[in-house]
């Protein structure tokens, strides 16, 4: 099969690689239709991550089932469904718990497993024509008739609407809140759709790239152009100078400022500052133990300086994680096939997967216009 491979930095090729099979009778084989491109994706691209050479990338994937062990009971040849990112065994101590993104069985040794991740386990990812699904009653979601019809939508089930939503659940974000989202990529946006869908009254999102503060005032939110004046005062000023009630954070470790310099604390002590006393901050921007490419020793070391003391004195919590995908994808579906969310608003681009390796130079670019990329093998 034709797969997505990565190399080394910034070196990624189409290949032929062995097919993806069935390797246990609880797997099902899934013909990929649409599979993305993630920002995370770009940590590994960058070589910002440990990733082993030759592994097979891509996370966000959707497709139809070919193939099933003789365990699987639930899901159809036929069926067409989305994937978790997260790869789930659905009976550990954390998946019984909903906490599926921190599976205790599929990657020994670690908490959490994901396709074509670094750190996350063996799995090939679904930038490719066939991905073999593990527990696959457990993990794959059965999309309705519609399914194709709406695939740009159901394939953001995958991973940056529930990521997004996870955002606004960790920051716990309710009824008249007003909202700051720093980060207008597509888990940002997310946030800011998912920050409306919980009622919120009033949602900023924090840039300083025209097409997607464009993108964020198009989803609802009120865009904050972070080059044009600093954030934090802008968020002030339009709060009567008290702060914003909750925060999500959607951007990681691979924070730029307005001048280009890289400053992976960044976002999170702005959010600090910007958000109110007693207010609540969700963290689902990708930071990491250790980080050997970053330009300080503090943040090769995962490290960074933290506000702690106005954390402290403004009675504020933080929450952080990968999201549990399980937790809200399936609701998520109902509201899109009810024609009640249409996440798919966001995507700019709708490729080949021969296109992929140019595709990523233009993401990684953040060139004008690069704002979600589809893949169709």
């Amino acid at each position: 099969m034709r797969a997505l491979v990565y190399h080394g930095p910034k070196n990624v090729t189409i290949d032929e690689v062995p097919d993806a099979r069935i390797e246990h009778p609880t797997d099902a084989l899934v013909r990929i239709t649409t599979t993305n491109i993630c920002g995370s994706d770009l940590h590994m691209y960058e070589g910002r991550t440990d990733v082993e050479t030759g592994k097979v990338l891509g996370h966000e994937n959707m497709g139809e089932v070919i193939a099933v062990g003789d365990g699987v009971v639930r899901v159809k040849v036929g069926d067409v469904v989305v994937l978790p990112f997260n790869i789930a065994c659905g009976f550990c101590k954390n998946c019984e718990a909903g906490r599926t993104g921190f599976c205790l069985t599929v990657n020994p040794g670690s908490a959490g497993g994901a396709y074509g991740y670094a750190d996350m386990g063996p799995y090939s990812g679904g930038q490719a024509e066939l991905l073999r699904v593990p527990f696959a009653d457990f993990n794959a979601l059965v999309l309705p008739e519609d399914a194709h019809e709406k695939e740009n939508d159901y394939v953001m089930l995958s991973d940056i609407l529930p990521t997004g939503y996870h955002g606004t659940q960790l920051a716990d974000v309710g009824i008249g809140d007003s909202v700051v989202v720093y980060g207008a990529g597509p888990v940002g946006l997310m946030a800011a759709v998912s920050a409306n869908l919980r009622g919120a009254a009033e949602v900023y999102v924090i840039d300083r790239q025209p097409d997607r503060l464009r993108l964020a005032e198009r989803v609802g939110a009120t865009p904050i152009d972070d080059s044009k004046g600093d954030a934090v005062q802008q968020i002030l000023d339009l709060t009567n100078g008290e702060g914003a009630d909750k925060g999500v954070e959607a951007v990681g470790y691979q924070a730029h400022d307005h001048e280009g310099h890289e400053r992976p604390g960044m976002t999170i002590n702005s959010l600090i500052q910007a958000v109110r006393p007693t207010g609540r901050i969700g963290v689902v921007g990708v930071f990491v133990p250790e980080d050997p490419n970053a330009e300080s020793d503090l943040a090769k070391q995962g490290e960074f300086p933290m506000d702690f003391g106005t954390f402290f004195f403004k009675g504020q919590a933080i929450a952080t994680g990968q999201a549990n995908v399980k937790q809200y994808n399936r609701q998520l579906r109902n509201l899109i096939h009810r024609d009640k969310l249409s996440p798919g608003i966001i995507v700019s681009h709708e490729l080949s997967l021969d296109e992929a390796p140019e595709a990523y130079r233009h993401f990684d670019d953040r060139e004008d216009g690069w704002t979600k990329v589809l893949l169709h093998p």
